[in-house]
C-alpha cells in the first residue's frame, strides 16, 4: 500500500478520501468537462401509491438548511438542544433528521472557531466529551486536505442501507476479524457518509469503504459496491495491517489512508460510538457536505451529476445549499 493524496474535501464532510490502497497504480477516471450534459434532481420524493384509490403517503417535512451561530453561547445552546433531541425516544423522524443536520453544521463551525471552543465546552454539560471528540474529528480530517475544489463532483447521492443492517455488518467484521465495530462505522462515515456517495475518489477508489480494484482483488470478496462485502473487506484489510490489536490500530488506519489527520478523525468518531453506541443513529442521519473553495455546500439525497460543475454555477442555482463561506 502506498499513500493516497487526497486533494479535495471529506465526505463528512465532503468528497471522498483517497482510501484503502489509494496509491496503487489504478488510474482515476478523467473528469468530464463541466459543460457536458448533466442532471441535478431534487431530494427523493415518496413513492407513488400502487393503486389509484390508495391514499398517497404524506411527504416528510423538508430539511431546513441550518444557519450558523452568532456567538459561542448560541452555538452551545443549539448544540445541547440538538443533542437532547437525538436522544429523545419520542422525537419524530423529521425532528431527528433536522437535529442531526443541525449538529453536523454546528460542529463544523465549532471546529473552525477555536476561540469559542472553551466557552462551548464549559456549557456542554453531559455532552462535553462528545463535543471535544467532534472538534478533534473535524480538525483532524480538515488537515488532510491540500486544496479545495472549484467544482462540484460528478456523483450521485443515494439513500444508504438501513442503519441496523450496517450495524450488523460492522459487528460481523468485529467478530470475524477483531477490528472494533465502532472503527468500521467511523471509516464508513468518513469515506462515503455510510454509502451515500456513489462515485470515484480522487484516486479512483470505489464502494462504501473506498477500495481501488487492485486492493479489492487482494482483500475483497463479492461485490465492491455492496455494503456488507465492502465493510467485511475493510475489516479484513485492517486486521491484516494489525488493526485487531489496540496498540496497532492507529498504524492499521494509517495504512488505510496515510495521513495522521485521517487517523485522528476516525479514532475520534469511533470514541463517540464507544461512549454511546446509540450515537450511530445521529451520525447516520448526517448529510453530504462538500467543502469547496466557496465553503460548505450541501449535496442532498437525489443529487446526481454525470459531469462536474463549477461551484459558482451550483451556488447560483441553489443558493440555499451554500451553508457557510469559511474554508479553514
Amino acid at each position: 500500500m502506498r499513500p493516497g493524496r487526497p486533494t479535495v474535501a471529506l465526505a463528512v464532510l465532503a468528497p471522498l478520501l483517497a482510501a484503502c490502497g489509494a496509491g496503487d497504480p489504478a488510474p482515476a477516471p478523467r473528469p468530464a468537462p463541466s459543460t457536458g450534459v448533466a442532471t441535478e434532481i431534487a431530494p427523493e420524493a415518496p413513492p407513488d401509491a400502487s393503486a389509484g384509490t390508495a391514499t398517497p403517503p404524506a411527504p416528510r417535512p423538508a430539511l431546513a438548511a441550518p444557519t450558523l451561530a452568532g456567538d459561542a453561547d448560541e452555538l452551545a445552546r443549539r448544540l445541547v438542544a440538538a443533542e437532547d433531541v437525538l436522544r429523545d425516544p419520542a422525537a419524530p423522524e423529521h425532528a431527528l433528521r433536522q437535529a442531526a443536520f443541525d449538529t453536523q453544521v454546528l460542529y463544523r463551525q465549532l471546529a473552525r472557531r477555536t476561540g469559542w471552543q472553551d466557552r462551548v465546552l464549559a456549557a456542554a454539560g453531559p455532552y462535553r466529551a462528545t463535543m471535544a471528540d467532534h472538534i478533534e474529528a473535524r480538525t483532524g480530517l480538515r488537515s488532510v486536505l491540500t486544496r479545495l475544489s472549484g467544482e462540484v463532483p460528478a456523483w450521485r447521492i443515494v439513500r444508504p442501507a438501513p442503519v441496523d443492517e450496517l450495524r450488523a455488518h460492522y459487528e460481523e467484521g468485529e467478530r470475524t476479524f477483531g477490528v472494533p465495530w465502532e472503527v468500521l462505522a467511523a471509516v464508513n462515515l468518513v469515506e462515503t457518509g455510510f454509502g451515500r456517495i456513489r462515485g470515484y475518489s480522487t484516486a479512483g477508489a470505489r464502494g462504501p469503504m473506498q477500495f481501488i480494484p487492485s486492493t479489492w482483488a487482494r482483500y475483497g470478496e463479492g461485490d465492491i459496491d455492496d455494503p456488507h462485502d465492502s465493510i467485511l473487506a475493510a475489516a479484513r484489510y485492517l486486521a491484516a495491517s494489525g488493526g485487531a490489536s489496540p496498540d496497532r490500530l492507529d498504524a492499521a488506519l494509517h495504512a488505510y489512508n496515510r495521513h495522521t489527520g485521517y487517523v485522528r478523525g476516525v479514532r475520534a468518531y469511533a470514541r463517540i460510538l464507544e461512549r454511546d453506541p446509540g450515537a450511530l443513529a445521529g451520525l447516520y442521519r448526517w448529510q453530504i457536505l462538500y467543502l469547496s473553495e466557496r465553503g460548505d455546500l450541501w449535496l442532498p439525497q437525489g443529487y446526481r451529476r454525470t459531469t462536474s460543475l463549477p461551484v459558482d454555477t451550483y451556488v447560483a442555482r441553489h443558493p440555499d445549499r451554500l451553508l457557510g463561506t469559511a474554508t479553514d
